[in-house]
């Protein structure tokens, strides 16, 4: 652990935490205008939550109002202008993705500060629970796990159920991921017990252990407010590269932004040599069926 003090790399991160209505213009609206306090806040990456064009359908197992839409579309439009205006890298939350192939997915867009879309992530790990009929909507992820470029750093994508498996984590900071952003829509639900235990609590705790085991900055953005039984709790955080907590939102709509400091992940990579220490060859465990 006896290294020399590392210089700093500071960068601000902004997650846009918001309740959605039905309108999917309208929640585009109250998008843009977060991203563009965020960058009045001098943020360099603003990240939107899941599926933030529209409420969250998933809730019913058969929704009567299609929110699907192609990509990039409005929404990567309407994103890469703010994004090149204000110089802010995007990360667009999920939008419900309609393929050219006609196959349905919940899919984020990454946008540099240029305004170019370098890509988008699929989400992998689809749930499938009383009100969180999603599999009922979206197939599973066909991309894998990316890794984009943002210039200021370099950044990973994975979608709310994909927080609780930890391959997804370690499998992006393999690859050089510097922060894992996690969009997500994850509440409480009237008439739904929690016999084993905290769920938010649960959903902080994972994702911090994340940030420990593979030293990478965590941001996770929630979305709020009330839609139908389900109360969306917010709490969107940030962690650093140790687990150490830089900020926190509550159940109110907001931004929630801190400074995070890549220098300080490499500096406790290279200390406590997780991955240095890693033995491959026995974890067949984790590939088996």
């Amino acid at each position: 652990m006896n290294q020399p003090p590392w210089t700093p790399r500071p960068l601000t991160v902004a997650l846009a935490q918001f309740a959605m209505s039905a309108e999917p213009a309208a929640n585009l609206e109250r998008a843009v205008t977060m991203i563009r306090e965020a960058a009045a806040r001098k943020a360099a990456i603003v990240c939107l939550p899941e599926l933030f064009r529209s409420p969250y359908f998933c809730v019913q197992e058969q929704c009567e109002r299609d929110y699907s839409e192609e990509i990039p579309g409005t929404v990567g439009a309407v994103l890469a202008e703010e994004a090149r205006t204000l110089g802010v890298a995007i990360i667009g939350g999920s939008v419900y993705e309609r393929s050219g192939q006609g196959k349905l997915y919940n899919t984020s867009l990454v946008i540099s500060s240029r305004g170019e879309l370098l890509g988008t992530y699929r989400k992998v790990h689809i749930p499938h629970d009383p009100a969180f009929f999603e599999k009922n909507y979206f197939e599973p992820g066909d991309q894998g796990f990316k890794v984009f470029d943002l210039g200021v750093a370099k950044v990973g994508v994975l979608i709310c159920y994909d927080q609780w498996f930890p391959e997804a984590a370690r499998c992006l900071a393999l690859m050089g991921a510097e922060i894992i952003f996690y969009p997500t829509a994850i509440g409480r639900v009237a008439g739904l017990s929690a016999p084993e235990g905290d769920w938010q609590s649960a959903w902080e705790g994972v994702q911090r252990g994340h940030a420990i085991a593979n030293n990478v900055i965590v941001c996770g953005v929630n979305r709020v407010g009330i839609e139908g039984a389900t109360t969306f709790w917010g709490g969107s955080f940030i962690y650093n590269g140790f687990g150490q907590l830089l900020a926190r939102g509550t159940e109110s709509e907001g931004l929630v932004i801190a400074d995070v400091d890549l220098e300080h992940s490499r500096f406790s990579r290279e200390g406590w040599r997780f991955f240095a220490s890693r033995r491959p060859e026995q974890y067949t465990a984790v590939i088996k069926e």
